[in-house]
């Protein structure tokens, strides 16, 4: 099972941007579909963006729409997730996640996804 770990996380003013980086080991991400998702205090996991295993198909939260941009490199095995216009309501832990097609898959639930991270906490000050 592919192990996950996620970096890249901080704190940031209203406005700025990060780039969070998910390294992968134990297995090539390039037969995974992979997402980020996010959790804020008191509040479901949600989730933000995800892409298809050869990149072609990406899927964004309307909440992060124009601002995040998620990509990989499976030479690398790593995942990103470049943000930009951050507010106050992105603040979260960020989790990165690996999963296979199935029939009821779904970008946005997180029982799609079977690999998960720790986190990386991003804090967004107004």
């Amino acid at each position: 099972q592919v192990r996950l770990v996620e970096s890249g996380g901080g704190s940031v003013q209203a406005g700025g941007s990060l780039r969070l980086s998910c390294a992968a080991s134990g297995d090539t991400i390039s037969s995974y579909r992979m997402a980020w998702f996010r959790q804020a205090p008191g509040k479901e996991r949600e989730g933000v963006a995800g892409i298809s295993t050869g990149g072609a198909t990406k899927y964004y939260a309307d909440s992060v729409k124009g601002r995040f941009t998620i990509s990989r490199d499976n030479a690398k095995n790593t995942l990103y997730l470049q943000m930009k216009s951050l507010n106050a309501e992105d603040t979260a832990m960020y989790y990165c996640a690996a999963g296979r097609y199935s029939y009821d898959f779904s970008w946005s639930s997180a029982s799609s996804f079977s690999s998960w991270g720790q986190g990386t906490q991003v804090t967004v000050s107004s």
